[in-house]
């Protein structure tokens, strides 16, 4: 028998609450990781804690409504995320205001600034390992059924996360400066983030989720 939802055509709560939570992850991931923070031994780029809701959010939508919809939620963000970055292209080239503060004018333009590789880099390595986080927890999910949320959660994730960061540290900085290091860091870095991280928050987005669609 078919759920109201699938019945009627609206839309579940939770699926249009996690759609909007989703879009401004995607926003701001990018404004985040212009900093670097540490974590004991370990420095990664701040847009990773974003981007990890990003991963926990697009898994618990495969795992409540399935992997299509988890899809079409990662193919959506590429709209907030394709225009936020116009929108940062646009107010960079823009002139400042006379009597704006000269410290904030150029630390705007120094934090705003990026060049085409970062960019494309950005996009490319959502798209794909977003992508790739909702197929590996999908398929995971059909290999061992509804059980064992967490570990499926966390394997997607942390192979997703290693898939990003060799896709943008490659696009936007191979060439400009050697990158090995600079990949073993964030590899390492995001593997352990995803393993403390992504099981805990996976159960709190799944239950929130089926609390709202009750």
């Amino acid at each position: 028998m078919l759920e109201p939802s699938a019945r009627t055509g609206a839309i579940p709560p939770s699926l249009f609450a996690f759609s909007i939570f989703y879009g401004g992850m995607v926003c701001i991931a990018g404004v985040l990781g212009n900093k670097q923070v540490a974590l004991g031994p370990l420095a990664v780029e701040a847009g990773i804690f974003a981007f990890l809701l990003l991963v926990v959010t697009s898994s618990a939508v495969a795992e409540l409504h399935g992997r299509t919809r988890a899809n079409r939620l990662v193919q959506i963000g590429f709209i907030p995320l394709i225009v936020s970055l116009l929108l940062s292209m646009i107010v960079y080239a823009l002139p400042p205001a006379p009597d704006m503060d000269p410290a904030r004018r150029d630390a705007f333009q120094l934090m705003m600034g990026g060049t085409w590789r970062i960019w494309v880099g950005g996009i490319v390595a959502y798209g794909v390992s977003q992508t790739l986080n909702v197929t590996l927890f999908s398929w995971l999910k059909g290999r061992e059924g509804a059980h064992l949320l967490w570990l499926r959660a966390g394997i997607a994730s942390i192979l997703s996360q290693i898939v990003d960061t060799l896709l943008f540290v490659t696009i936007a900085f191979l060439g400009v400066f050697p990158i090995g290091e600079l990949l073993l860091g964030q590899m390492l870095a995001k593997v352990v983030l995803s393993a403390v991280l992504v099981p805990a928050l996976i159960y709190l987005f799944v239950g929130l989720g089926r609390r709202l669609d009750r």
